[in-house]
């Protein structure tokens, strides 16, 4: 097998778990990858666009898709509190208590017998991420607190690009907006959080 098959089938495994979870079983494949997306990301990332995006699906799948989510309560939308034109995706409690524990349960479990550990594979596989998505001018949608425009002011986490405050709840999340710093520092680096 290829890197890129191991990789594949990693990654069809862990969706698999998602889809074969009680409290999602028998929801469509894509309504599976929005939830878990927008549980992921933070407030600039939770928008339609933001999700079609990310997912690399046509916008009218994603439309018709959020459209059934919102229909059978696991989404809600909520416009934008300064843009009018900008809607967002908010899981309601309901999904977010199921996506949270359902993550707790599967994510964890590979990472315990390993004989690498999960920082030396999350830092080979970021690069190659990174390098990809650098090849193919894909936006990176990373970390928050790893971002060129993530600053600190007064010791509360604030964006330089929208200049705003960011909840510390947000900074692990991932963003659409996500640029690498200019003079970006090895990836061990960032998963020490020493960015």
């Amino acid at each position: 097998m290829t890197l890129f098959d191991i990789l594949e089938r990693l990654v069809s495994l862990q969706m698999g778990s998602f889809y074969r979870h009680p409290q999602l079983k028998g929801l469509p494949t894509t309504w599976v990858q929005i939830l878990f997306y927008l549980t992921r990301c933070n407030g600039y990332s939770n928008t339609p666009a933001a999700t079609t995006e990310y997912l690399g699906l046509t916008k009218g799948t994603v439309s018709q898709s959020l459209n059934k989510l919102e229909r059978e309560g696991w989404i809600r939308r909520e416009n934008d509190g300064k843009d009018k034109r900008v809607v967002h995706l908010v899981l309601t409690s309901k999904a977010s208590e199921v996506m949270h524990s359902i993550m707790q349960e599967t994510l964890q479990e590979p990472w315990d017998s390993l004989a690498f550990s999960e920082e030396q594979l999350k830092t080979v596989f970021l690069a190659h991420l990174r390098s990809m998505q650098k090849n193919q001018g894909a936006r990176m949608f990373g970390e928050c607190r790893f971002c060129r425009f993530h600053q600190s002011i007064n010791g509360h986490p604030w964006c330089g690009l929208t200049e705003e405050p960011i909840p510390m709840e947000s900074i692990t999340l991932i963003c659409r907006e996500f640029e690498e710093p200019e003079n970006s520092c090895s990836v061990s680096d960032q998963n020490e959080g020493k960015v």
